[in-house]
C-alpha cells in the first residue's frame, strides 16, 4: 500500500507546487484559490518515492505550454451538440479565450439528456448561440462567436478557416466531416476529428502532408435498396423513409435534374411491376398560378390514393402479401386543421411556419407516433409552407436532417405510405434518425472524447506533433484499457483527396445522366458542393460567380446520358477531372461502361472504387483498366502498429507544409475498424 500522498497544484506552467499530505483519508483542498485552468490533485506514491521524482513525472506528463499561448489561440469548433457542448466548456475552462462555433441545428427536448448546456426553456433556439452564452456564464472573459449556419455555406471558405490555429470537429454526419477535412487541407490548418456511437468513440489528428487526412481510409457508404422495392413493394419503415426523402422530396422541391423514379412508369411495358409503377410524375408538377393548398391536396391524392389503387390492381404482385390500401381520410377536416395552424404560426411571428409546422398543429412531442390524420395534416402543412414561405428555395432544395420542415415532410409522407402498406409508423424522432443516419450518443462518451480533443489541441499548439495520437474509446476493455491510443498514421498515397489518386466509375453510360452523376455520385457519394467536370473538350461547371446564360448552358446537358454528352460523350477509358472550388479539392475519375447489373444488389446501376494503379494517372483515353475485384471496406476501428514518429512541428509550421507530395506509408499492419453502417456520431 502507498505510504506517501503528495498534494499538487497542477496548472500553468505545468511544473507543480507540492507538499506531502500527512495521512490518507478525508482531506480538504487548501484555501488558496486556483487560477483558471488549474486544479489540486492527489498522487499516491510508494514509501521510497521522492518528491523530485513525482515532480518530474507530473511535468513530463504534459507539454510546456504557456497560458498566454492558449489564450491567444484562435479555435474553430464545428458542431455544438453532444461533443460540441462538452468541448466548448472544456476549452474555456482550460484557458482558451478565442473561440468560434458553427452549428445549424436547434435544440430539441431529446437533446437535454446529454447536452448539459441546454435547458427546457432553450428548446427551439440555436444550439450554437445558447451553448456560447452558457459557457460564457461559466467562464467569464472567454470570447465565443456563434454562427447558426451550415458549415458548407460559401462564407465559411478555406480563406475563413485559414484565420484559425486549430479546427475541432464535433459533427454528426459524414458529408460535413468530409467538407471540413477538405477546407482544412486547403487552408493548411490542423484538424482534430472526433465522433461517438453509444459507448464507442474516437479522436484523431489530421495534419496535411504529415498524418493521414480524414478521407485517407474508406468510409461507409449509405445502404441502397432496390428501386422496385422502394417504388412498389415496401415492407419496412426504412423503405418508406427512403421513398419520402430520395424520391418524393427530391421530386417536389429538388433541382430539375433530380428526376426520380416517380417520373418513370417502367422500362419494360410488358412487365407487371413496370406497368403498375407510379405514373404520378405529371401530377406532381405544379400548374401555373395553382394555389399552394390545391397543389398540396392534388399531390396527396396522386401518391396516397391514385397510386395505391393502381398498384393494388396488379394482382400478381400481391400473391404473398396484402396489397396496399388508399388513404381514406377526411381531407376537408384535415385542411381546416392546417388552416388554423397556419394562422397560429403567423401570429407567432414571421418565419415560424418556414421552420416547422408540427408544433402549430398540436404535435410538439417528437417521441409520439402520429395518427394517419396527424401525418396528413403535417404533410399538407409542410408542402404549403415550402411553397408559401420558402418559395425561393423550391427547385434547389436537398434534404437536410437539420431542416425541421424537411424532416417533418419526410416523416409525414413516410408514415402515410406506411399506413397504406400496413407498416408500423415512426415517430418524428425516429424518422429523423433514420433519414439522417443518426446514431444517438451517450453523455459520458462525449465528455471523454471532448477531453481527448483538448489534449490533442494542446499538443498541436505546443509543437508536439509527434506526440499526437488517434485514440479509440472502447465499450469493453482491451489489454485492461478502455482508451486505446495509437500513433497518428501517415498519409495514404492512394487517398483521392490528399494523395491525388483516382477513382474508377463503372456505370451504364447509356442510362446514367449527367444530372445523376452530379447528384448521386459527386454530391451524394463524394460530398462535393460545387463540382466542375472536364473530360476532353466537354466541361460542366457550377458556382455562384456564373452568369445566368452560363448556368443555362451547363444545365441543358443534365438530362443527357453520359454517352451522349457533347464532345463525343463518355466512353470506357474517359478520364474526368473533377474539382470543387468551394472545397479547393480535386481528383480524377476513370470511366468504364458496364451493361449488366444486378438490380437487387446494384439498384443505381453504378459503382465507384478507389486506389487504382498510379500508372493509369493522367492517361486520358487509356482504355479499360484491369478490374481486381477490390471492394470498398466497411468502416470500423482500425489498429495500426506504431511506426516512425512524426516530426515535431508547431501548428504554424504545419500550416505551411504543402498538401501535395505525401510520402508512402509502409509498415502499417493490422486493421481493426469499428463496424458501423452510419459511422461515428458527434451529436
Amino acid at each position: 500500500a502507498p505510504s506517501k500522498i503528495y498534494l499538487f497544484h497542477v496548472g500553468w506552467p505545468w511544473w507543480p507546487r507540492a507538499r506531502v499530505v500527512p495521512s490518507p483519508g478525508l482531506w480538504v483542498p487548501p484555501a488558496t484559490p486556483c487560477e483558471p485552468g488549474c486544479a489540486w490533485a492527489l498522487i499516491w506514491c510508494g514509501t521510497h518515492t521522492s518528491l523530485g521524482l513525482v515532480q518530474k513525472f507530473v511535468s513530463n506528463a504534459h507539454c510546456s505550454l504557456p497560458v498566454s499561448q492558449i489564450g491567444e489561440a484562435k479555435v474553430l469548433v464545428v458542431g455544438a451538440g453532444g461533443i460540441g457542448c462538452e468541448l466548448l466548456k472544456t476549452l474555456a475552462m482550460s484557458g482558451f479565450k478565442n473561440l468560434v462555433v458553427i452549428d445549424l441545428d436547434t435544440i430539441e427536448t431529446s437533446n437535454l439528456n446529454r447536452q448539459f448546456l441546454f435547458r427546457q426553456q432553450h428548446v427551439g433556439q440555436s444550439k450554437a448561440s445558447v451553448a456560447a452564452a452558457a459557457v460564457q456564464a461559466i467562464v467569464p472573459g472567454v470570447s465565443i462567436t456563434a454562427h447558426r449556419a451550415n458549415v458548407k455555406e460559401a462564407r465559411f471558405s478555406a480563406d475563413f478557416v485559414s484565420g484559425f490555429d486549430l479546427v475541432l470537429n464535433g459533427l454528426d454526419n459524414l458529408e460535413a466531416r468530409r467538407h471540413v477535412n477538405r477546407l482544412c487541407l486547403a487552408a493548411r490548418v490542423p484538424l482534430v476529428e472526433s465522433g461517438t456511437a453509444g459507448y464507442l468513440g474516437q479522436v484523431s489528428v489530421h495534419l496535411g502532408g504529415v498524418t493521414e487526412c480524414f478521407e485517407c481510409q474508406p468510409k461507409p457508404v449509405p445502404k441502397t435498396y432496390p428501386v422496385c422495392t422502394i417504388r412498389n413493394t415496401p415492407d419496412k419503415p426504412i423503405h418508406c423513409i427512403v421513398w419520402a426523402k430520395d424520391l418524393l422530396f427530391a421530386r417536389l422541391f429538388g433541382p430539375p435534374e433530380a428526376a426520380t423514379d416517380l417520373d418513370d412508369a417502367g422500362e419494360d411495358p410488358g412487365d407487371a411491376s413496370a406497368e403498375a409503377a407510379t405514373t404520378a410524375g405529371p401530377a406532381l408538377l405544379r400548374r401555373s398560378g395553382e394555389p399552394a393548398e390545391e397543389y398540396a391536396l392534388r399531390v396527396f391524392q396522386a401518391v396516397f390514393v391514385a397510386d395505391m389503387e393502381r398498384l393494388a390492381g396488379v394482382e400478381e404482385m400481391w400473391k404473398g402479401r396484402e396489397p396496399p390500401t388508399p388513404c381514406a381520410l377526411d381531407l376537408a377536416a384535415v385542411g381546416e386543421r392546417v388552416r388554423l395552424a397556419e394562422e397560429s404560426a403567423a401570429g407567432r411571428g414571421p418565419g415560424v411556419a418556414a421552420s416547422g409546422m408540427s408544433s402549430a398543429l398540436g404535435l410538439p412531442d417528437a417521441q409520439r407516433a402520429w395518427a394517419p390524420e396527424d401525418s396528413a395534416a403535417v404533410f399538407l402543412a409542410s408542402v404549403r409552407a415550402f411553397l408559401t414561405h420558402r418559395a425561393e428555395e423550391v427547385g434547389a432544395l436537398r434534404f437536410d436532417k437539420d431542416d425541421a420542415l424537411a424532416t417533418e415532410f419526410v416523416a409525414a409522407a413516410a408514415n402515410l405510405r406506411s399506413h397504406c402498406y400496413g407498416i408500423p409508423p415512426q415517430t418524428l424522432f425516429e424518422a429523423k434518425g433514420m433519414a439522417g443516419n443518426i446514431i444517438h450518443a451517450v453523455a459520458t462518451t462525449n465528455a471523454i472524447a471532448s477531453g481527448l480533443i483538448v489534449v490533442e489541441a494542446m499538443k498541436l499548439l505546443a509543437g508536439q506533433s509527434k506526440a499526437c495520437h488517434t485514440t479509440f474509446l472502447l465499450a469493453e476493455a482491451s489489454n485492461k484499457k478502455l482508451l486505446t491510443p495509437m500513433q497518428s498514421p501517415e498519409p495514404n498515397p492512394n487517398c483521392v483527396i490528399c494523395g491525388k489518386a483516382q477513382l474508377l466509375l463503372h456505370a451504364d453510360l447509356h442510362a446514367l445522366t449527367l444530372g445523376d452523376l452530379i447528384t448521386q455520385v459527386l454530391r451524394g457519394r463524394m460530398a462535393l458542393v460545387e463540382p466542375t467536370l472536364v473530360a476532353g473538350s466537354f466541361m460542366y461547371e457550377e458556382g455562384e460567380d456564373l452568369e445566368e446564360d452560363e448556368v443555362a448552358f451547363h444545365s441543358q446537358n443534365l438530362t443527357k446520358p453520359l454517352s451522349q454528352l457533347p464532345g463525343g460523350g463518355f466512353a470506357t477509358g474517359t478520364l474526368v477531372e473533377v474539382t470543387d472550388q468551394a472545397q479547393q479539392t480535386s481528383f480524377r475519375i476513370l470511366v468504364q461502361h458496364k451493361d449488366t447489373w444486378d438490380e437487387d444488389a446494384e439498384p443505381l446501376r453504378w459503382e465507384i472504387r478507389g486506389e487504382l494503379p498510379a500508372s493509369t494517372f493522367g492517361k486520358e483515353g487509356a482504355g479499360p483498366q484491369p478490374d481486381d475485384g477490390s471492394e470498398v471496406e466497411e468502416e470500423g476501428f482500425e489498429i495500426v502498429e506504431e511506426g516512425t514518429a512524426l516530426p515535431s512541428k508547431t501548428a504554424a509550421e504545419l500550416r505551411k507544409r504543402p498538401v501535395d507530395g505525401v510520402a508512402d506509408s509502409d509498415g502499417r499492419a493490422k486493421k481493426w475498424r469499428r463496424d458501423s453502417e452510419q459511422g461515428v456520431d458527434g451529436q
